[in-house]
């Protein structure tokens, strides 16, 4: 890599096609010139700012930092300068700088699994492209720690033309959780137009926030109230549920999760009605 210039790795969209013959959700790194600008949305004046300034203020665990720094320079084979930022753009960016690759990466990548590491290791030095598929999977799985960086308030709506999310919310608290979930739910935001898509995400629960988000295309008269509320009873599991490291993995869906969501009075109708209908949820 030469002493100008730097690669950048943007945060991609979870909405893409996932077929055998669709490309990498994450492309290879391309060079750029050194102070190309980072685009910081929903700051106080849109400005975009150049590399060297596009650390926002964050606190970050010295000794996380000091050892990741450390097993990428080991696996890199290299002097690294490792810095955390908590940017909503760019996951990850390097450049070097004399005798020294500057290494800037999301704060996700603090907790990383062992493979994530490696793969992060493979792309800024390599920019390989089986890495950069690993990672993208990685950021994809921590999105909700990119939308919990902002500052940007979260106005909840509960209420939908055809289904009450915070009565859904309540009746499962208590009938599943003994009301111990303290999380807060609202219907995502619907986008304007008519876009055709391959995948759908039903509902999302952000850790940080301790939010759950329904998507919008549920709030459908011919959708049935037990699947609404099987796809937020899904979420608030998520709340609940430890997510353990099996053999340096995270598993989100863990055998205990699995277990309790089986659990769920109508877990074999909702998941035989996604089934024959989630070709019009697509559509929705």
């Amino acid at each position: 890599m030469s002493d100008k210039a730097q690669i950048t790795f943007p945060f991609m969209r979870l909405h893409a096609p996932r077929s055998a013959s669709a490309k990498a959700l994450v492309p290879a790194p391309r060079p750029v010139a050194r102070r190309s600008a980072v685009r910081v949305p929903d700051g106080p004046d849109q400005a975009s700012l150049p590399f060297a300034r596009a650390t926002p203020r964050l606190f970050v665990h010295e000794g996380a930092r000091q050892l990741l720094e450390k097993r990428m320079a080991s696996l890199i084979g290299d002097n690294v300068a490792l810095s955390v930022t908590d940017n909503r753009r760019t996951m990850i960016s390097s450049r070097r700088r004399g005798g020294t690759l500057e290494v800037r990466v999301h704060h996700m990548f603090l907790d990383a699994d062992v493979f994530t590491v490696r793969a992060l290791a493979r792309y800024v030095r390599h920019g390989d492209r089986a890495a950069s598929v690993l990672v993208g999977r990685f950021i994809e799985s921590h999105r909700q720690r990119i939308a919990a960086s902002g500052t940007r308030q979260v106005t909840l709506r509960t209420e939908g033309e055809h289904h009450d999310l915070g009565a859904v919310f309540e009746r499962l608290n208590v009938q599943y959780f003994g009301g111990i979930v303290d999380a807060r739910a609202t219907w995502g935001r619907r986008r304007s137009g008519r876009r055709s898509r391959a995948t759908i995400k039903l509902g999302t629960y952000c850790a940080e926030q301790k939010l759950i988000r329904i998507h919008p295309s549920l709030d459908r008269k011919w959708v049935p109230r037990y699947f609404v509320a099987y796809i937020m009873y899904h979420e608030m599991l998520h709340h609940v549920v430890p997510m353990p490291v099996i053999e340096g993995r995270r598993q989100f869906h863990s055998e205990e999760y699995r277990a309790r969501e089986r659990a769920f009075a109508d877990y074999e109708r909702a998941i035989r009605w996604e089934k024959r209908w989630v070709h019009r949820l697509l559509r929705a």
